[in-house]
This record gives structure tokens, C-alpha cells and sequence, in this order.
């Protein structure tokens, strides 16, 4: 069962320790990314779920309990409610979940193995450092396991139409599609200064303000400018010496 860490650390100090560590424990902090992931509520509930149905389906006639037993589903449903949805990270001691379950740590262990068997569970068995120095190198213990939740094709089968997310009702649909065109409709009709008096950081509406008012004003002057040839053109076509038409009674050349 239990292992010189000299056999887990063959590399890391080049000096065997002797201390007790389970085989094939990791060093802490270095070995997690290996199991855990990311998860959703809704994927671990569905595990749960699964196990459940699975645990009915497969138990034998005859028998008041499937393979898994009912400290298995309890074990699983803390796992799930105890996990980091963001990062994976999941990593109860025995102490912790024989405490907040209320059984005995055979009872924990066994079921435990249960749900790893049957594919529900994986872990990874770690060691840390300890403060001790023994005379033949630097002393470590055994630390909590690193867990992660799995489902197994078997009890995704079980699952049946559980196991699809389910489709939106036709009138949800419709009022989804009907507030979606009103926002559409609500947002075209506000005016810029609407949609400046509505931002809260007074810094960042002052500054679209400015903003705003410079590039009126660098229109108004292209304006102005665009506008100046078509003056100029009016006024070539001004006759430089009054009328053309002659003087009433004179005589004008031939």
C-alpha cells in the first residue's frame, strides 16, 4: 500500500526519504492540470443524474441495491455541489466528506472505489512537503486527492431524452423574437444626445460630448469650404459692365 517516496520522487531530489506516501502519489500543485478541467452546473448535475439512473437500471433482480450503493450517490452529489466550475478544482479529504456526509471512512473509501470503477470518478494521489528534516532527506505526507467527475457512455445511455438539453417552447420563441425586434425598434429611435444622457460615467459622456461637438463643427467648415466654387461661379457669370441693352432714345453703334 504504501511506497519509500524515493520510488515517487525518483528525479526531483536524487536521495531517497523513506516516508509512507500511496504509490503513484504526485507532488501537489504540479500534477492537477492533468485532471482538472471546467465544468458547467448543468454538466455535473447531469452526472448525478446519470448515476442515479444508472444505479436502478443495473441493479440485479433480487438485490436492494445496484453497483454503485447509496453512500456511492451520496459521495457523488457532495463531489458535484463541491467542485470549482471555472478551473475543475476538486479536492475534499476523506476527513471533509466523512464529516459532511456523517459515515465512516470505509464507507467513503468503498464507495469511492465504487464510482471509480464505474467510471464516475478518476483521481490523483499527491504528496507536499512537511517542515521536518530526517536524516535521510527531506520529509513529505500524504495530501488530500485531486478528483474529477466523469460519465460514462453506459450511463449517458441511461439517460435517454434526460440527456438533451430541451427545446424552447414555441411561444417562448415568439416572445423572444418579439422583444429582440422592440429593443431593435426602441434603439433606432434615440437620438445621440438620448444615448449620451444615458451613460452613467459622467468623464466618458463629457468626452463624447466634446467629441461630438468638434466633428459638427470640422463639418459646418467643409461645408463652408465645399460651398465657396459654386459662390465664385455665380458671380463670373455677373455682367462686369451693367446691362447690355441700350440706353432708352440713344443710338448705340452698328
Amino acid at each position: 500500500m504504501f511506497a519509500a517516496l524515493g520510488t515517487v520522487m525518483t528525479g526531483l531530489t536524487g536521495r531517497r526519504t523513506h516516508a509512507p506516501i500511496h504509490r503513484q502519489s504526485k507532488p501537489a500543485g504540479q500534477c492537477e492540470a492533468t485532471i482538472w478541467r471546467g465544468t458547467t452546473r448543468r454538466d455535473t448535475r447531469q452526472i448525478v443524474l446519470a448515476a442515479r439512473r444508472y444505479e436502478i437500471a443495473m441493479k440485479p433482480p433480487g438485490k436492494r441495491t445496484g453497483p454503485l450503493g447509496a453512500v456511492a450517490l451520496e459521495v457523488l452529489e457532495l463531489l458535484a455541489n463541491l467542485v470549482d466550475y471555472r478551473t475543475g478544482r476538486l479536492e475534499p479529504s476523506l476527513d471533509t466528506m466523512m464529516r459532511k456526509l456523517r459515515r465512516s471512512r470505509d464507507a467513503v473509501v468503498r464507495a469511492l472505489k465504487a464510482l471509480r470503477d464505474h467510471g464516475f470518478v478518476d483521481w490523483l494521489r499527491r504528496f507536499v512537503p512537511t517542515d521536518n528534516e530526517g536524516s535521510k532527506g527531506p520529509q513529505v505526507r500524504q495530501a488530500s486527492n485531486a478528483y474529477r467527475l466523469a460519465m460514462p457512455a453506459k450511463a449517458r445511455a441511461c439517460l435517454g431524452r434526460y440527456g438533451e438539453a430541451p427545446p424552447l417552447p414555441e411561444d417562448r420563441e415568439q416572445a423572444t423574437a418579439e422583444r429582440a425586434a422592440a429593443l431593435e425598434a426602441y434603439s433606432a429611435s434615440l437620438s445621440i444626445e438620448d444615448v449620451l444622457s444615458s451613460i452613467e460615467d459622467t468623464r466618458m459622456r463629457d468626452s463624447l460630448t466634446r467629441f461630438r461637438l468638434n466633428m459638427l463643427k470640422k463639418r459646418e467648415s467643409v461645408e463652408r469650404t465645399e460651398s465657396g466654387p459654386e459662390s465664385i461661379y455665380k458671380e463670373e457669370r455677373t455682367p462686369l459692365f451693367g446691362s447690355l441693352t441700350r440706353p432708352c432714345g440713344g443710338s448705340g453703334p452698328h
